[in-house]
């Protein structure tokens, strides 16, 4: 181990040792070639956060397979897909999500194991197809260690399987070189010395969970990672004071939950940064953390499943408003039009960028891959611009752009707007079909707990504040927004509740 035997996670209360994690991943690898499990097998890796999850890819890593993680909230129809598509050879899952594993394995042909973390695989048999057995986790701890599987640089590493907000799960492929390369830029563009304590909220089963822990392993000194099971806001006051944790990586609806949680009771005097990623933060929303946490900032980051779950950062001591940062070392970025020609400093367009961090494809999707990749770049479906000193800007996903009368309304720029207005908490924006505009702005509002705004006040209140082509015409208020299993906006869900949708 480079950083020698320390303390290195907090979990539930229970301290972990590096040396312990390290033992028990040797152990598991073993255990997985006893299985069989062999070179370039997809192992599906289905849990909440617990330390079982960064031993279980790092086992999986060392027989030389492959990891393939599904975020625990995902559906059985989901899985199915996600294990037919792959032609996972195991799963590694937790008794709570046995019911889900099971009513997904029919259609999984290739698969010959069900391994369970904590128990109850001695019940699973009656409940699997005759030919994969269940495996007790802790049996393929008693292994002897081995040797490490060699695999070069552009073997297959990680197979992660996209959100799937437009449209069904793509199987994004991540070599060896993919990952080091995303996690030694991420560590370099980000590294704070003395920044040692952090607190994870983020599914590590997601591409930027998975980074997060990535970049962990280029520390140049022993930290301490406190792990959530999965993010809980007030849970997260409680293990951000206790620990004093420097530093922490969230997603905007992380952020915007824990704003209604007694911030100021709590000693946050500690935390220097909050890393926010994977969807667009409003500008008001950073400004009411950094007034309610004073010390810590909030450095925006951009990228998405296929680049590795990173593009650019806001350095320490570098951050430009509104900005999500500069690209960081080894990625490329351009903006470029419709017609595929390269934009100048300022315009919208098109984020492509050019990585060895960047995937190599997409599973089984040849004709997509080629599109994607198309000239040697990465075309992101996101809008956004690069200013005259190359900091990026992220207005909107592609696919989410509103054209109302021919003219395109971004829905991040009505959410924005919305998010000012007193009583409002959260904001998404999507568009109807119109049989004479095209589309018409719809917003969906959650409000605060002491909030109250009707929707033909909060229509006004748009409407003040933006151009007539803009502002939305309807307004429905949720009790809560729906959100993908990271914490972004779901759209799709959001468009699921209009007539037709």
């Amino acid at each position: 181990m480079r950083l020698g035997d320390h303390e290195s996670l907090v979990f539930e209360g229970e301290r972990y040792r590096s040396g312990q994690i390290f033992d028990r991943a040797r152990r598991v690898a073993a255990g997985l070639a006893g299985l069989g499990i062999t070179p370039g097998d997809r192992v599906v890796v289905l849990m909440a956060n617990c330390p079982e999850v960064p031993i279980a890819y790092n086992a999986i890593w060392r027989a030389g397979a492959v990891v393939t993680p599904v975020v625990f909230l995902v559906t059985p129809a989901e899985l199915a897909h996600i294990l037919a598509d792959s032609g996972a050879a195991a799963v590694i899952t937790t008794p709570e999500l046995l019911a889900t594993v099971t009513a997904a394995t029919a259609g999984a042909p290739r698969l010959r194991h069900v391994i369970v973390v904590g128990g109850a695989a001695p019940e699973l048999p009656g409940a699997l197809p005759a030919d994969v057995s269940a495996i007790d986790f802790a049996g393929l701890e008693s292994a002897e260690p081995g040797s490490i599987t060699g695999r070069s640089d552009d073997d297959l590493a990680a197979l992660m399987y996209t959100g799937g907000t437009t449209g069904r799960s793509k199987g994004v492929m991540l070599t060896h070189r993919n990952l080091y390369r995303c996690s030694a830029s991420s560590h370099e563009a980000s590294q704070a010395p003395g920044i040692t304590r952090t607190l994870v909220p983020l599914p590590l089963s997601h591409a930027y969970g998975m980074i997060v822990t990535l970049v962990g392993l280029h520390a140049v000194e022993p930290g301490l990672a406190v792990l959530q099971r999965w993010f809980d806001p007030a849970l997260w006051v409680a293990l951000a004071q206790d620990y004093r944790v420097q530093r922490t990586s969230v997603v905007p609806a992380m952020i915007q939950m824990l704003l209604a949680q007694p911030l100021e009771d709590a000693d946050l005097s500690a935390l220097v940064y909050v890393n926010s990623g994977a969807a667009p933060l409003a500008a008001q929303t950073r400004e009411q953390w950094e007034r309610r946490v004073p010390g810590s900032k909030v450095l925006e980051g951009y990228g998405c499943t296929e680049s590795g779950a990173v593009i650019s950062t806001s350095p320490p001591g570098r951050y430009r408003p509104g900005s999500v940062g500069l690209p960081i070392p080894g990625y490329q970025v351009v903006i470029r039009d419709d017609a595929g020609r390269d934009l100048p400093a300022g315009p919208d367009g098109e984020i492509c960028v050019r990585s060895a961090g960047v995937m190599t494809g997409y599973w089984n999707s040849p004709e997509e891959t080629e599109w994607a990749l198309r000239g040697g770049w990465l075309h992101t479906g996101d809008i956004g611009h690069l200013d005259a000193d190359g900091y990026l800007y992220v207005v909107d996903r592609k696919k989410d752009l509103i054209i109302r009368g021919g003219f395109n309304v971004y829905p991040r720029d009505v959410e924005d707007v919305l998010l000012q207005h007193p009583a409002v908490a959260m904001a998404g924006v999507v568009g109807r079909p119109d049989p004479r505009l095209g589309e018409e702005v719809v917003a969906f509002v959650a409000l605060l707990p002491a909030g109250a705004a009707g929707p033909d006040e909060l229509v006004a209140f748009a409407r003040a504040r933006l151009g007539a082509s803009k502002y939305p015409r309807e307004v429905r208020i949720l009790d809560m927004l729906p959100l993908t299993s990271v914490g972004k906006l779901d759209r799709k869900a959001l468009r699921g509740r209009l007539p037709g949708g």
